[in-house]
């Protein structure tokens, strides 16, 4: 009757301990993504533009730009979370970041299916889906930045969504 007891205190124990660990994990993961309050950064123009190829099959998605008045020297930008994705911020110029947010076609690429091991080696793989750690609305963003040494996150509500732009369609060329 003694050694169940002290199977019963052990398992209570690894269960506690292994509680405590998951529940730390969690716990880190959720503070590692707060969002600021405040932005030592003014906003001149946050706002989003789609596109769309013209050709056959052509891509399309949206631009993501974000105007500044100023930067200060100690903030970098770096990426941006935006309509489920997360994306890195190119500077366009010391006032201008632009994130680029593509999407694919919904033609299902050609795979090569067959019993020969060395036939099917020029598949790709699939493409799976990102989780983002935020929840945001169809008019907002998340940039992530650097303050120093540390890794920051804001949040910025009420993008301007701007009208598409539809490249034009390549003419055909006459032999």
């Amino acid at each position: 009757m003694n050694q169940e007891n002290n199977m019963g205190f052990r398992n209570r124990i690894f269960f506690i301990g292994l509680l405590t660990v998951i529940t730390g994990c969690f716990t880190h993961c959720a503070s590692s993504y707060k969002i600021q309050d405040s932005f030592d950064v003014n906003f001149k123009e946050v706002y989003s533009q789609s596109w769309v190829g013209g050709e056959k099959d052509s891509e399309s998605g949206t631009n993501l730009y974000i105007h500044l008045k100023q930067l200060p020297n100690n903030i970098v930008l770096d990426s941006v979370y935006f309509k489920g994705q997360r994306k890195i911020l190119e500077q366009v110029n010391p006032l201008l970041f632009l994130a680029r947010f593509e999407r694919r076609q919904n033609s299902k690429p050609d795979i090569i299916m067959s019993n020969e091991p060395y036939a099917e080696y020029g598949n790709k793989l699939p493409r799976i889906g990102t989780h983002i750690p935020f929840e945001l609305k169809d008019d907002e963003c998340v940039i992530s930045y650097k303050d120093g040494r540390k890794r920051e996150y804001f949040k910025i509500t009420g993008i301007i969504k701007k009208a598409p732009i539809y490249y034009p369609v390549r003419p055909q060329q006459k032999h």
